[in-house]
C-alpha cells in the first residue's frame, strides 16, 4: 500500500506539472506560478489529491539545496568585478533600505518579535528572480538600462539570500536552550572554514579520480555526493544545508569540471526545485483570502508600495537610470520572491513564526508575484503613452569630412570601425538605436550618431559627398534596402560595401547594383568549414584548397542564381545542378591529389 501510495503521489505531480507549467507559458506567466498553482489545485485546499504535505515539503527541500550548488557553481569573479559597482552599491542599498523598512512594519505595525521582525523583513526584501529575468527575456529589455540594473540588483539578492538562509537557525538557536548566540556562530565559521580548506585541497583531486573512470554514472553519483555531503555537514554544525551547498558551488567554479557537473546537477535541480514550488502551493490556504481579506489585501499592497516606493529614488541614487528607468525597476522588483519561501519555512521550523503568520505571508508573497507581470505591462503602457510625443530626436552632426560612413554600428559595424580607427582613417557612424548610442559613447573615442540613415539631410549632414566609402551594416535587411536606394540616388560616387542577411536580401542588393553583398555568416561558415575537414584528418593546405574552391563555385553560383531568384522552379533546379557538379568537381580534385591528400579513408 505504501508503495501505491508513492506511486500515485508520483503520478499526480508528474500530471499537474505538465499541464500546469504549460498552461502558465500559455499565459506569458513564469513557470514558477505555474508549480504554485498546481500545488494549489492539488493541496489539500482544493482537490485533495496529496494530502501530506509535510513528507512532500522535506524531499522538496533537496531542490532548493541544488539550486543553491549551482548559484555558487556560475559565481564568476570576473563577472562580479564587472558590475562591482552595480551590484554591490545599487544591490546593497536596496536590500538594507528595504529590509529595514519592512523590518520596521514587521515589528511595530504587526507586534511580531524582534528575532521574527528581522528575518521577515529581510526575506520580503527579496524580489523573484526567476520572474524578473524572464520579464526582462521576453520583453527583449535585458540590455537596456533598467534591465542591467535591475540584473544587478537581483544578482545581489541571490548572494543575500545564503547568509540570511544561514542565519535562520541561528536565530532560532538563539532563542532556545542549545546555548548562546555567539556560539552557535563561533561553530558555524569554525565549519564553514573546514568545508573551504579541506574542498580546496580534497575535491579536485577526488573528480580528477573519478573523470578517470570515464563512467557518467559515476560522475553524477560524485557531483551529488559532494553537494549533499556538504550540506550535511552544514545542517550538523547548526547552519542551513543551502549553506553548505553554495560552498561546494564556489568552492568548483573555478574548476575544470564546472560545466560537466551543472550539467549533471540541472536535471535534478530542475525536477526538485519544481517539487519545492509544488508544496509551497500546496501549504497555500486560499481560505484565508475569504477569512481575513483585509488582512491579505493589506500585506500585499503594503509589500508592492513599501519596496517600489523606496526603490525608486535607490535608482535614481545609482545615477545609471532616468525616472521612467527607475519606476521600471522599482515595478519589476517590488514583488516578493522565491528566497521569501525558503526563508519563511525554516522560520516556521525554528519556531520564529506561528503557522498562521507563515501561510499569511507565504500567500501576500505568491499574489505579489502573481501580480507583477500585469503591473510590468500596465506600467509599460502608460509611459509608452506619456514618452510617444518625446521621442528624442536625431543628433546634430557636426564633424570633420570622414573617408568612411558606416550605417549600422552592431557586431559588424563596430568591427569595421576599430580597424579604421587603428589605421587613423576618419569615419562617422550613424546608428538609429538610441541604446547603443549611448552605449558606445560610455566607452568613447567613437564619431558615432543618433539617426536615420536613410534620412538625405542627415546623410548630407555627414558629409557623404565628400566620403569614398559607404559601409551599410544595418542587421535589419528592410532598413537595410532603404538606406541602400538612398545612397545609390543621392550619392552615386559611394562605393557601397553592404551586408547581406542571406541568398534573397544578397540579390535584393544586387538589384540595386551592388555587386559584391557581403553575406553575414558565409566566411564564418568556411572557416568552421576548413576546421571541420582537418579534424577529420585532412591537411591544413587540403582543407584550405577544398574550401576555396566551394567558396569560388558558391560565388559564382549566387550570380547565376541572381538571374532567376524570383522564378522558384528555376531556383531549385540550379541548386540540384550545382550539388551534382560540386560533387564532381571534389572527386575530380580528390584523383589529381591521389589517395595520401585527402582525408583518410574517405574521398575529400
Amino acid at each position: 500500500m505504501h508503495t501505491e501510495h508513492m506511486l500515485q503521489m508520483a503520478v499526480v505531480f508528474l500530471l499537474a506539472t505538465v499541464l500546469a507549467v504549460p498552461l502558465a507559458k500559455r499565459f506569458r506567466l513564469a513557470a514558477v506560478l505555474g508549480f504554485l498553482l498546481a500545488g494549489v489545485v492539488i493541496g489539500p485546499h482544493a482537490l485533495g489529491l496529496v494530502g501530506d504535505t509535510g513528507r512532500v515539503a522535506q524531499v522538496s527541500e533537496l531542490g532548493v539545496v541544488l539550486m543553491l550548488f549551482v548559484i555558487g557553481l556560475e559565481l564568476s569573479p570576473s563577472r562580479l568585478k564587472v558590475m562591482r559597482h552595480a551590484v554591490f552599491g545599487t544591490g546593497l542599498m536596496q536590500v538594507l533600505v528595504c529590509g529595514v523598512a519592512l523590518l520596521a512594519v514587521a515589528y511595530y505595525g504587526f507586534g511580531l518579535p524582534l528575532r521574527a521582525a528581522i528575518v521577515v523583513g529581510a526575506a520580503l526584501a527579496l524580489s523573484s528572480t526567476a520572474f524578473g529575468l524572464q520579464i526582462l527575456a521576453e520583453r527583449k529589455e535585458a540590455g537596456l538600462a533598467y534591465g542591467r540594473q535591475a540584473f544587478a540588483v537581483l544578482l545581489f539578492q541571490d548572494l543575500a539570500a545564503i547568509p540570511l538562509i544561514a542565519a535562520v537557525p541561528l536565530l532560532g538557536t538563539g532563542s532556545a536552550t542549545e546555548g548562546p548566540l555567539w556560539l552557535g556562530a563561533l561553530r558555524v565559521i569554525g565549519t564553514i572554514a573546514v568545508v573551504m580548506v579541506g574542498g580546496r585541497y580534497l575535491l579536485r583531486p577526488l573528480f580528477r579520480i573519478v573523470a578517470r573512470t570515464r563512467m557518467q554514472e559515476v560522475s553524477t553519483a560524485t557531483a551529488l555526493l559532494v553537494v549533499m555531503g556538504t550540506a550535511w555537514v552544514m545542517e550538523l554544525a547548526g547552519a542551513s544545508a543551502t549553506l553548505g551547498a553554495f560552498l561546494a558551488g564556489v568552492l568548483l567554479a573555478d574548476s575544470e569540471y564546472r560545466h560537466e557537473l551543472e550539467s549533471h546537477i540541472e536535471p535534478f535541480k530542475g525536477l526538485l526545485l519544481g517539487l519545492f514550488f509544488i508544496s509551497v502551493g500546496m501549504s497555500l490556504d486560499l481560505s484565508l483570502i475569504r477569512q481575513a481579506p483585509w488582512i491579505v489585501a493589506c500585506l500585499v499592497l503594503g509589500l508592492l508600495l513599501v519596496k517600489g516606493v523606496l526603490l525608486w529614488p535607490i535608482g535614481r541614487w545609482s545615477g545609471q537610470l532616468g525616472g521612467a528607468d527607475a519606476l521600471r525597476m522599482a515595478v519589476l522588483l517590488s514583488s516578493g520572491g522565491e528566497f521569501a519561501f525558503v526563508v519563511l519555512n525554516l522560520a516556521l521550523g525554528q519556531h520564529l513564526l506561528e503557522p498562521r503568520q507563515r501561510d499569511l505571508l507565504v500567500l501576500a508573497v505568491s499574489l505579489s508575484m502573481a501580480l507583477m507581470p500585469l503591473l510590468v505591462t500596465g506600467l509599460a503602457r502608460v509611459l509608452r503613452e506619456r514618452e510617444a510625443p518625446q521621442k528624442r530626436e536625431y543628433d546634430h552632426i557636426d564633424t570633420d569630412a570622414p573617408r568612411v560612413i558606416i550605417a549600422g554600428f552592431g557586431r559588424v559595424g563596430q568591427i569595421v570601425a576599430r580597424v579604421l580607427r587603428a589605421q587613423h582613417i576618419p569615419f562617422v557612424a550613424l546608428e538609429a538605436s538610441v541604446d547603443q548610442v549611448d552605449l558606445v559613447r560610455r566607452f568613447g573615442g567613437t564619431s558615432i550618431f543618433f539617426g536615420d540613415p536613410a534620412r538625405p539631410d542627415l546623410l548630407r549632414a555627414a558629409q557623404a559627398d565628400k566620403a569614398e566609402v559607404f559601409v551599410l551594416a544595418t542587421d535589419d535587411p528592410q532598413a537595410n534596402l532603404r538606406t541602400a536606394r538612398v545612397v545609390k540616388r543621392q550619392f552615386p560616387h559611394l562605393k557601397i560595401v553592404a551586408r547581406a542577411r542571406n541568398r534573397q536580401h544578397a540579390f535584393r542588393l544586387m538589384d540595386l547594383s551592388i555587386d559584391e553583398p557581403v553575406r553575414e555568416t558565409f566566411y564564418s561558415s568556411l572557416k568552421m568549414t576548413r576546421h571541420v575537414l582537418e579534424a577529420l584528418g585532412a591537411s591544413q593546405d587540403s582543407a584550405e584548397a577544398q574550401v576555396d574552391r566551394f567558396r569560388e563555385h558558391d560565388e559564382a553560383l549566387l550570380k547565376t542564381q541572381y538571374l532567376v531568384y524570383d522564378d522558384e522552379t528555376a531556383l531549385m533546379q540550379s541548386s540540384r545542378e550545382a550539388l551534382a557538379d560540386l560533387e564532381r568537381i571534389f572527386e575530380a580534385d580528390s584523383q589529381r591529389r591521389g589517395s595520401g591528400g585527402g582525408i583518410e579513408g574517405e574521398n575529400a
